[in-house]
């Protein structure tokens, strides 16, 4: 009777508390909240697996494992790859954690068998429990807090993962059958023996090196998650900073044919006096309209007082003008200064492109706007991007914002965001009071 009490209260009171126990770290992965319906729920389901599966099989694993992928996809509603992921993770740890308490205590039964000898069963059972849920909810806390950041997009990767934890699972249930599948009898003594010599320091130390197996998995795969994400990040910006050098190239050229034209000024201003003294006044005319052909050439449609930045603001705005987009600027930068002209181009650039992705996606008869406006303000250099946008989509940073919040950090800066029907405003803070000299002498 003592035996179907201890088997009743295995199976069926620890049974449960373990896997309400994977429920709640399998729901905070998901980021989610779990309710006590969805709680009573597992714990029928548990009943319902618990007296048709046996303890300690793959089959138990597999059935685990689908009750919670689906519960995290119905109730849940994240995908199938964070759900799988997840849900194999929590089973596969409180397996191994088991694992290890039970191989420890199986080591540690026999020393203090005479000691407990009438009660030595029950308080290695419970205590044994106790630890093994303590253990397993150490390690599901390191799993929370280091492991389960990942996004649907690093999840496609997720099978790198999965496998591994399969493969622990399955080698340690086969050794675990080898070893403990053979019936097990305790002696008068409180040895425990079955027909070979069992080794629990050899299974401490093989469920020991499954559980730094899997840590050692999730590690890598974090690592190598971030390299993927650096990579691509370092990409857009070698592809942006390739760009932006373009624009300091052409300025540079701009700039040059400024200098020929102003240089050559006075022999057009004598050529077109001659003209005049000499009564050829349609030449004249003709000759004054090919000098406004040039000048035009030389024309910013936003003059920031920086020519790199010109060139930039010039070319963002043409392509926002030919998409039937209202742009305005007025916007004054300190010009020479310690302010990299390609940091400031990475500020507006992807400021500038967000504006125009937002104003591309919104409807056909709405009024479509990109506003850019920026001054000097004692050691400050504040600039503001407003544009309008659908107002409806759910906003989320990306790289370009990423960029720019890194730009102004660098110059012991910040950026602010601020959203208003369909009103979008970016606000770029930098510092320089580093420049103060060369910033009074440009506003006087």
């Amino acid at each position: 009777m003592t035996e179907y009490y201890m088997d009743f209260f295995n199976t069926y009171i620890i049974g449960n508390v373990q896997i309400l126990f994977q429920l709640y770290f399998f729901v905070k992965f998901l980021n989610r909240k779990v309710t006590f319906s969805v709680y009573l729920l597992f714990v029928v389901c548990a009943v319902i697996i618990f007296h048709f599966v046996s303890g300690g099989t793959i089959v138990e694993f597999g059935v685990f494992v689908f009750l919670f992928t689906v519960s995290g996809i119905l109730l849940y509603h994240v995908n199938f790859k964070s759900a799988l992921l997840y849900a194999a993770l929590v089973v596969e740890i409180m397996q191994l954690c088991f694992g290890i308490i039970n191989s420890l205590f199986s080591i540690l039964y026999p020393l203090l068998f005479s000691a407990f000898h009438n009660i030595a069963n029950i308080v290695f059972m419970l205590v044994g429990e106790l630890v093994s849920l303590i253990l397993a909810g150490f390690c599901y806390y390191m799993v929370y807090r280091y492991f389960s950041c990942y996004t649907v997009i690093e999840m496609q990767y997720m099978f790198m993962v999965f496998i591994p934890i399969l493969m622990i699972f399955i080698m340690d249930e086969y050794i675990h059958s080898i070893v403990y599948g053979w019936t097990i009898i305790i002696e008068s003594d409180g040895i425990m023996k079955n027909e070979y010599l069992i080794n629990h320091w050899q299974m401490l130390i093989i469920q020991l090196l499954g559980m730094a197996s899997l840590f050692c998995i999730l590690f890598a795969y974090k690592k190598l998650l971030q390299s993927f994400q650096l990579s691509t990040e370092l990409s857009l910006l070698e592809q942006k900073e390739h760009s932006l050098n373009q624009y300091v190239e052409e300025a540079k050229s701009h700039y040059e044919k400024t200098k020929s034209f102003r240089h050559d000024i006075k022999n057009h201003i004598a050529v077109v006096k001659e003209l005049l003294q000499v009564g050829k006044t349609e030449q004249a005319i003709q000759y004054i309209g090919d000098m406004a052909d040039m000048a035009e050439e030389l024309f910013f449609p936003c003059s920031t007082n920086n020519p790199v930045v010109d060139i930039l603001v010039g070319n963002k705005l043409g392509i926002a003008k030919n998409m039937g987009i209202n742009v305005d600027c007025s916007l004054l930068l300190p010009y020479p200064c310690s302010l990299r002209d390609i940091d400031i181009c990475i500020i507006l650039s992807n400021a500038l492109d967000n504006a125009i992705h937002a104003c591309k996606n919104m409807d056909v008869n709405t009024e479509k706007y990109i506003h850019i406006a920026g001054r000097i303000q004692g050691d400050f250099l504040m600039m503001e991007i407003e544009n309008s946008y659908q107002g409806k989509e759910i906003f989320k940073k990306g790289t370009g914002l990423s960029n720019i919040k890194m730009v102004a950090e660098k110059y012991n800066g910040a950026i602010s965001i601020k959203t208003q029907g369909r009103i979008f405003v970016l606000h770029v803070l930098l510092i320089i009071s580093q420049h103060s000299e060369n910033i009074s002498q440009q506003i006087d």
